[in-house]
């Protein structure tokens, strides 16, 4: 008698810690999963720049290409940039229309947590644009550093 009191004892105490458990063990997993969302410091082929190296090559009139979704685009975006949204229309015969393969391009998206201007970086390396800038750090980067904005 006094082992079943005890085991339902025990029980009580597992089923009140398991939505503690599940919570854990969901926390774990979304940190996990945000830890494999951060994008490379470099692209093979590409030049990763700072904000700062970027602001010279805006000055330089280089062109920006914010390869973020349209909704972003909407709330800001770096001054005079052209949007081609990865997951829509970016595509050689895209990019070529706004540059020639030996023009230099800088490439961003929404800094080290999103995954586009990696992508578009080592896709335009690819389609064999030779002055390709990784801005890896992006528009919040950007922004927060009071640089020209949209």
């Amino acid at each position: 008698m006094k082992t079943i009191n005890h085991m339902k004892k025990a029980n009580k105490k597992i089923i009140k810690y398991l939505p503690v458990f599940f919570i854990m063990l969901l926390c774990t997993i979304q940190i996990a999963s945000a830890s494999s969302k951060i994008s490379p410091m470099t692209v093979d082929g590409a030049t990763s720049i700072t904000t700062d190296e970027a602001k010279k090559l805006f000055d330089d009139g280089v062109l920006f290409i914010d390869v973020r979704s349209t909704k972003a685009w909407n709330i800001g975006r770096i001054s005079d940039a052209v949007l081609l949204d990865i997951k829509s229309n970016y595509t050689e015969a895209s990019l070529t229309a706004e540059a020639k393969k030996t023009d230099p391009i800088v490439i961003y998206c929404n800094g080290e947590d999103c995954l586009r201007s990696a992508k578009g970086s080592k896709m335009a390396v690819g389609w064999g644009f030779t002055k390709i800038y990784y801005y890896r750090n992006g528009f919040p980067a950007w922004k927060k550093a009071g640089y020209p904005i949209e």
